[in-house]
């Protein structure tokens, strides 16, 4: 089993400079490539003159996370993909939990590893912590994170188990499963892609796990932060385009009129956080929807979809009714 570890950049030269001497040291048994989205700081100059054994793959564009990996991927050749934010740091030993997983579990498709927080590392990290579940309505959060609660890592969840999805910070996922889901959608640019990657894979009988024995750390908001209305615009556009595409057609349908007055008072309530401009991000993410349904329905492909896997009816409820900030107290495993 051979993996090809694919690290993306976007003038990054500062992240490659800091992060990536850890995932040389560690990853003797990978090649690593450098997939670089036509950036015009140093970052190919500093890769050829400090690590040139690293393969640099030069993207036509910037096509952001999804084209960009899309881009790249068709040029290299390996059994498994590990798609690592350049903004990551590895933990020795990091890949043979992975390995062993996969041959241990020959249904597993697609896996990350624990995220931790690079500047707390006690802690989980936002991007993936310990995997990624959605709640009935689709909204997306994690293992380890809800909301902004983040969990202090007590091996809690040091086990192996399904999950829903999988982060784009560090995902491992079969070269021949890429190819036949035909990579990630380009039309979501960055962020919940890989949400959206997970769910058609489901939806045609693939499996996505954690395993909790392989451990990177994450500095996160590298590229957007938690909290930049691009991000927020990206994340309530995006999460509408994978629920169109990957429900039955009446089930998507009452969901998204559910989530539509949800995002609202989600609208309505930055407003009253002083935060304006996260209101108008989602007033532009429904009109993009709008601009954009008839095509994601197109997308929607002839599979067996599958009932959204969901461990609460709804997050939002859980979360700021019942204040439940923990998974393992909101899921007794």
């Amino acid at each position: 089993m051979n993996i090809a570890i694919v690290i993306l950049n976007w003038n990054g030269e500062a992240l490659l400079e800091r992060y990536l001497p850890s995932v040389i040291a560690h990853s003797s048994n990978a090649k690593i490539y450098v997939a670089d989205n036509a950036s015009t700081d140093g970052s190919i100059d500093f890769i050829e003159k400090y690590h040139s054994s690293i393969t640099i793959i030069k993207n036509k564009v910037n096509g952001g996370f999804a084209k960009g990996y899309n881009d790249a991927l068709r040029f290299i050749k390996a059994d498994i993909f590990c798609l690592l934010n350049s903004d990551v740091e590895v933990s020795p030993n990091w890949l043979e939990p992975i390995k062993r997983a996969f041959i241990e579990l020959p249904n597993a498709s697609i896996i990350q590893p624990k995220i931790l927080d690079l500047l707390k590392k006690d802690h989980f990290e936002y991007a993936g912590a310990a995997g990624g579940f959605l709640d009935k309505l689709g909204y997306p959060f994690c293992r380890g994170r809800i909301f902004q609660t983040v969990e202090k890592d007590r091996g809690q969840y040091n086990d192996t188990r399904e999950v829903f999805w999988a982060t784009g910070a560090c995902m491992f996922i079969k070269s021949d499963v890429f190819k036949d889901l035909k990579g990630f959608d380009e039309d979501y640019f960055a962020h919940q892609e890989e949400v959206d990657l997970c769910w058609r894979a489901h939806n045609k009988g693939y499996k996505v796990y954690y395993v909790g024995s392989s451990e990177v750390y994450h500095l996160g908001g590298s590229t957007l932060s938690n909290m930049n209305p691009k991000k927020t615009y990206l994340n309530f556009r995006n999460s509408l385009f994978s629920i169109t595409k990957n429900l039955p057609r009446r089930k998507a349908f009452l969901i998204i009129l559910s989530r539509l007055v949800l995002d609202g008072i989600a609208a309505i309530r930055f407003i009253f956080m002083g935060k304006p401009e996260h209101c108008f991000a989602i007033i532009r993410a429904h009109l993009s929807y709008y601009r954009q349904v008839r095509k994601m329905l197109n997308k929607r492909e002839k599979v067996n979809f599958v009932n959204l896997y969901y461990v609460t009816t709804s997050i939002i409820w859980s979360y700021f009714v019942n204040q439940i900030r923990y998974f393992n107290i909101l899921v007794k495993d």
